[in-house]
């Protein structure tokens, strides 16, 4: 029918088009739709005031059609809402917006297609995550010879229908279930485009690989879901049988694979190395590279993809271990911050009680040494988290997160684990993005870095 060539091209965040892509320089023919002109824009071209689309209605098109891959984060449906209304209310026609849905990479597309009158008000919109055919019947008003329309079309629907009201079917998903749905479409879409049929999960009975395993069964399916726990000489009893009573709730294949001899053995080897010096962080994250190996073991074998458990707190500071509790193909709470897990959890256990109570309620430890606790290491993870979230996705210098509320020494020292910390995460398996700055290509910084903030 024609040829458009998207005339902006986004290249901030997740995007990178102008490195690329030539941007096209013309709004574009306009086609028929029925009757009526229509013109057509691509994405990024509906964002600008006065961009191509408000061109195309000034040309004659009686009616924008958008089609979009627009990736989520929490909140943007709101804000796409907002910036499509006036835009439709700017050129003064109505406006078809259609979204993507689906996953890729680390974005997740999550449809929320809407209609609007030329009025800028909202006539219906599709559902969130979910693929829909859905058919609306749009209020065309009369276009002007003078504005350039090869076709003068007269108010309503085709064949002398009137026009529907306003309307809406939408009923939007609670924050909580919204972010919940995001990360399981991004992980199902994740595995199953990249060839695989299953997954492989080290269980800790924590709250993370909790979260991991549960979002991965309702993606996935139980019979696709593999638990392992491997306990050492540090891990509680009640972390093995918290993870096998898990399993069992999810219905998922559990095994449980003992790694003391192993660590001994590394201990015994290193040894000769290792003598005169106290046992200390080395000594922790053998047994977390052990258990990575015991994971990638299992998915060289059995062709299951590993995911990694770990959150967004952990790794804004560093609190992982490379080659070990990072190893896997995906991490799909890498953009959810620890508070935003437990929130999870309890939203989940509302439709079904599938995560044990003594998993939620316990204090978290990687237990990798005796008695040990996160907050040994970290301050509490509602404080850690308010911090990150300004430093991160805010771009707040240190003054103003203190100006916030929190003690100097606590911010720069958080920030100073952040700063120091990017050399793991560039080392790190992609994961959703659910925020509006990810860690990866949203916040690009140099590993290398001369400069840091005082």
């Amino acid at each position: 029918a024609g040829v458009y060539h998207k005339q902006l091209l986004p290249n901030y965040g997740v995007f990178d088009e102008d490195r690329y892509f030539v941007p096209g320089t013309e709004a574009g023919p306009l086609w028929r739709a029925g009757s009526s002109p229509a013109g057509v824009s691509v994405c990024e071209d509906i964002w600008v005031p006065d961009g191509p689309a408000s061109q195309q209605a000034a040309s004659g098109a009686a009616i924008l059609l958008n089609i979009n891959a627009s990736p989520y984060h929490r909140g943007k449906g709101e804000q796409r809402r907002a910036m499509l209304a006036a835009r439709a209310k700017e050129a003064g026609v109505p406006l078809v917006y259609v979204n993507l849905v689906g996953g890729q990479d680390e974005l997740v597309f999550d449809g929320d297609s809407m209609v609007f009158d030329g009025t800028g008000s909202l006539l219906d919109r599709g559902p969130q995550f979910e693929e829909a055919h859905l058919v609306w019947d749009v209020p065309v008003t009369p276009v002007s010879a003078e504005a350039g329309a090869d076709v003068v079309v007269s108010p309503g629907a085709a064949d002398g229908k009137p026009a529907l009201p306003p309307r809406s079917s939408f009923h939007p998903l609670a924050p909580t279930a919204e972010l919940y749905t995001a990360l399981q479409v991004g992980l199902r879409d994740y595995v199953h485009k990249n060839g695989f049929d299953s997954v492989v999960i080290g269980l800790s009975g924590g709250i993370d690989s909790a979260v991991t395993a549960v979002i991965a069964t309702d993606a996935l399916g139980p019979d696709s879901v593999h638990g392992i726990t491997m306990p050492s000489r540090y891990s509680s009893r009640g972390s093995v049988e918290d993870s096998r009573e898990l399993a069992r709730r999810l219905g998922i294949r559990f095994d449980e694979v003992p790694i003391d001899d192993v660590f001994e053995s590394y201990l015994q080897t290193l040894a000769p190395l290792f003598a005169g010096r106290p046992p200390g962080v080395a000594e922790e994250n053998l047994q977390a590279r052990i258990r990575g190996a015991v994971l990638m073991a299992l998915s060289n074998k059995f062709g299951g993809m590993v995911v990694a458990t770990g959150n967004k707190s952990e790794m804004a500071v560093g609190y992982a271990t490379l080659y070990g509790d990072m190893a896997g193909g995906f991490a799909v709470l890498k953009d959810v911050y620890k508070t935003d897990v437990y929130a999870l959890a309890a939203w989940r256990n509302e439709i079904g009680d599938v995560i044990p109570d003594s998993i939620i309620t316990k204090p978290p430890s990687a237990e990798l040494r005796p008695d040990q606790l996160d907050t040994d290491s970290l301050p509490p993870y509602d404080v850690l988290d308010r911090i990150l979230e300004q430093y991160i996705e805010q771009d707040a210098p240190a003054d103003d997160i203190v100006a916030a509320g929190h003690p100097r020494e606590l911010v720069a020292r958080i920030t100073a684990m952040v700063d120091r910390n990017e050399y793991k995460r560039r080392q790190s398996a992609p994961g959703v993005k659910v925020t509006k700055k990810a860690f990866g290509k949203d916040r690009r910084l140099p590993i290398t870095n001369g400069w840091r903030r005082r």
